[in-house]
This record gives C-alpha cells, sequence and structure tokens, in this order.
C-alpha cells in the first residue's frame, strides 16, 4: 500500500501533463475491479481481456481529448465506459433476442426464418432497430434490467448483485419494462407474437 496515496484526480491531473506514469498508477490500481465488473457481464475471459483494454484505450483517448470532467470520481466514470462497452458488444453479437413480454407473448418470434427475402430481412433490420429504439426511451433502471436479462442472459439473481437490488426489485423493474414496452410497441402499431411478413 501507497504510503502518500496520490488521488485519482491528482493523478489525472498528471497524466493531462504528460506524465503517462500517472495512468499506469491508475491503471494498475483498478484494473482488476474494472475487469471484474466487464467478467461479470461477458463471461469470457478473452473477450473481458480484451474490453478491458478497449476501456483503458477509450478512457486514455477521452482524458487527451480534454472531455473528461469527472473530477474526483475516476473509478465510477471508467467503470461505466466498462459496463456500457460490455452492453454494446451484446447488442452487436445478439441483436435480435427472443423477448416474453408480461403477458407470454413473444417479440418476433416467427422472425426466425433460416431462409429470408431481402426485403423480409429489411423489415425485421427495421422493426428491431425501432424496438431499440423504444428500450432507448424507458426509465433507466428499467431500461437495464431489460438489456441484462434479454441481450446479456444474465439472471435475475446476477442482475440483482450487478445493479445492488434485490431480486424482487429486479423482477418488478422488468415486469414494468415490458409493460411500457408493450405499450409503446401498440402505439407504434409494431407486431409482436405475430407474423409481420408482408402480403
Amino acid at each position: 500500500m501507497e504510503k502518500y496515496r496520490i488521488s485519482d484526480s491528482k493523478l489525472v491531473s498528471l497524466y493531462k501533463l504528460g506524465n503517462e506514469e500517472a495512468f499506469e498508477k491508475l491503471l494498475h490500481r483498478h484494473k482488476s475491479r474494472i475487469y471484474t465488473t466487464i467478467y461479470l457481464i461477458v463471461k469470457d475471459h478473452y473477450i473481458a481481456e480484451d474490453l478491458l483494454q478497449e476501456t483503458f484505450v477509450k478512457a486514455i483517448n477521452t482524458i487527451k481529448g480534454g472531455r473528461y470532467n469527472e473530477e474526483g470520481k475516476f473509478l465510477p466514470w471508467i467503470t461505466r465506459i466498462a459496463h456500457n462497452l460490455s452492453i454494446d458488444y451484446f447488442r452487436k453479437e445478439k441483436r435480435y433476442p427472443t423477448m416474453i413480454l408480461e403477458d407470454g407473448s413473444k417479440v418476433f418470434n416467427t422472425l426466425e426464418f433460416a431462409e429470408e427475402s431481402v426485403e423480409y430481412d429489411q423489415i425485421k433490420r427495421d422493426t428491431y432497430s425501432k424496438v431499440r429504439d423504444l428500450i432507448q426511451e424507458l426509465p433507466e433502471s428499467q431500461k437495464e434490467v431489460l438489456i441484462m436479462r434479454h441481450y446479456m442472459e444474465m439472471s435475475f439473481q446476477e442482475i440483482a448483485e450487478q445493479t445492488g437490488v434485490s431480486i424482487n426489485t429486479a423482477l418488478g423493474r422488468m415486469r414494468y419494462a415490458l409493460i411500457n414496452l408493450r405499450k409503446k410497441m401498440k402505439q407504434y402499431n409494431i407486431a409482436y407474437d405475430q407474423n409481420i411478413y408482408p402480403g
């Protein structure tokens, strides 16, 4: 343990002034906690290592670009970058999850054909894109649990641990997220539990 521990914000300031060693210290200090955050989400050591590197690259670019303004809150800030990159990874890897709404109906359960026409593929992409936009409109806590559950396939136990709430709260948030999503889908006339193939 450092006898006179330099604060994170001081190390960031030193790094901004060109002291490369300051960022090395930040990396060494927080690497294991950030790695754990990523690994709990992706559950794969190799992917977690890649995303850890990506997290630090993004942090470096933000600080060097003069866009860092989280004085004194370096760890929550960089953990948020890691969390977002992990979610983005799942969005790219699993773009079309099966989502079961609170009434038991599935979103797009008929959209998983092996061979599809170009037009159909376009409809599917547009529809999923719209649903992703609607998910973004949900309250933050509902959006988070829905993404963790459906895009990242985390259990409610894992979601509860990751978000620091009880399993009951996580379940409640999920229920309201699905109710709200269903209302929004109805409002935009987006099909669920039915075939939207044209004609």
